[in-house]
């Protein structure tokens, strides 16, 4: 696999930095669909980050569709990230946030729900 390197004085998050490289190298082919990534630990031992932040990469690829992982196979690239993708990951990140702060407040799913659905109108 190409190279990824994280800039920690860059002012964009380590996982930032790592999506978007994945992202960019898959789509001009230096990842093609059916490469196998290295395992999280692998990848999070070789940029010198927490397990989490490559979990996380690796999580909102996969919701994506642009990664796909199965536990004899490992990771592999599933598709090539459209210009969606980006949006699919914000939408997720933001429903992530939502959902925890939501559950801090004490309120179930339904009343979460209902809340985005006024919000909308």
């Amino acid at each position: 696999m190409t190279r990824i390197v994280v800039d920690p004085d860059s002012g964009v998050a380590s996982w930032r930095q790592v999506r978007d490289q994945l992202v960019h190298l898959i789509r001009v082919g230096e990842l093609p669909v059916g490469s196998q990534l290295p395992s999280i630990r692998q990848l999070a031992r070789d940029l010198g980050l927490s397990v989490g932040t490559v979990a996380r990469v690796y999580r909102e690829l996969e919701t994506a569709g642009a990664l796909h992982t199965a536990r004899r196979n490992g990771t592999v690239v599933a598709a090539v990230p459209s210009a969606d993708t980006d949006v699919a990951m914000a939408l997720a990140k933001a429903a992530a946030d939502y959902v925890t702060s939501a559950k801090a407040l004490g309120a179930d799913r339904q009343d979460a729900v209902q809340a985005v659905l006024h919000a909308y109108q």
